[in-house]
């Protein structure tokens, strides 16, 4: 008996590692090399491609495909078809094989909205929040509120989700920020 729960019309290649607590839904396929962490959730018709790495406690909504090269730390949230690229100049007739593509890292605890794009490449900072519908086209800092197309930083992001003032502390949980070269960090 496994110790997380994958859909009956689901398919899990082999050499797919799972941990516990985590629940793949219907009509989701998981390929050959990928590698998910405990306690995660994959909504209805996710793609997860080969050696794409989860961390823990990630949220994947529906239609949402993580193509090769793409790599998603502890509790990311990927919302409703938010769509990832892993190759800057695809060709149908000449197609270059992972050995082509391009790098995507989301840190730990970064959100992508509904509908948003991250073009393949980039990283995008813990915590940061992208706007739904946003087109990632650059790396992004540490907290940062992207919305646009492209997406420009308009603010920045609490840890716990509420935008921050000017003054960098949360109104909603009172953590307190200061500015860095990669974005915001906690001032304990």
């Amino acid at each position: 008996m496994s110790d997380f729960f994958v859909h009956p019309t689901s398919i899990i290649d082999d050499d797919v590692k799972i941990g516990e607590g985590t629940k793949i839904w219907h009509f989701s396929h998981i390929q050959s090399g990928a590698r998910i962490g405990k306690n995660c959730s994959f909504g209805q018709n996710v793609n997860v491609s080969n050696n794409v790495i989860v961390g823990n406690g990630v949220k994947v909504q529906n239609n949402v495909s993580l193509y090769e090269g793409v790599e998603l730390e502890d509790y990311v949230f990927c919302g409703p078809s938010c769509v990832f690229t892993n190759d800057l100049t695809p060709r149908a007739k000449y197609p270059k094989g992972h050995a082509g593509y391009k790098k995507t890292i989301v840190k730990e605890g970064a959100s992508i909205g509904a509908n948003a794009t991250v073009v393949c490449g980039h990283t995008i900072g813990k915590w940061a929040l992208i706007g739904a519908g946003a087109v990632v086209t650059s790396n992004v800092p540490d907290h940062a509120l992207m919305l646009g197309v492209p997406a420009k930083r308009c603010g920045w992001a609490c840890e716990c989700g509420d935008l921050l003032p000017k003054d960098f502390i949360c109104p909603e949980c009172g953590r307190r920020y200061r500015e860095t070269d990669n974005g915001l960090e906690e001032v304990k």
